[in-house]
């Protein structure tokens, strides 16, 4: 079994679940009855980073508000796919149009619709208030709970560790 840090060296691709993970659990409805989500602005520089860089990075989502598609897609996330009811499948379409090997894929999720996926990849991870279920399957558990930075930070020590983190600011 390799440990978190070694792991971080064959990430060759970035996943998130969006409620949870990218934006808080406790998410205000509009008067219209659409859920506004939360978004962290340093998560959000470092997956623009990550695309910048190459790396292919998915959003794979049960929600379907077009306020979280156009955040994703104004960063550059060209796969961003909403309304998953078994993210699993979205997951196999998203690795075969790249040919990724699942292996070299960093999934983070918080709760049990992302377990299928949690358990097909190699890097499993997940913010500090994610289910018990879904923590028991991770390499690493984030101090950042989901909305509050918990992508920034396992994107920045994949990044860091490949030394690829601040090479080049200039664009």
């Amino acid at each position: 079994m390799t440990n978190f840090k070694e792991d971080l060296m064959k990430v060759k691709a970035f996943a998130f679940d969006v409620d949870g993970v990218l934006s808080w659990q406790v998410i205000p409805l509009h008067p219209s009855g659409e859920p506004m989500r939360t978004a962290n602005i340093k998560d959000g520089f470092a997956i623009q980073l990550a695309v910048k860089l190459g790396y292919p990075v998915a959003i794979i989502t049960g929600g379907k508000t077009e306020s979280v598609h156009r955040r994703y897609t104004n960063l550059g996330v060209p796969d961003v796919y909403m309304g998953s009811s078994d993210k699993i499948i979205d997951f196999e379409a998203w690795i075969a149009k790249y040919d990724i090997k699942p292996e070299n894929v960093l999934y983070m999720g918080d709760d049990l619709p992302d377990y299928p996926v949690m358990k097909r990849v190699g890097v499993p991870v997940c913010p500090a208030d994610a289910v018990e279920e879904i923590k028991s399957l991770c390499k690493y558990i984030s101090h950042f709970k989901g909305g509050e930075g918990c992508v920034r930070d396992v994107m920045e020590q994949v990044l860091r560790a490949q030394g690829k983190w601040g090479k080049d600011l200039t664009w």
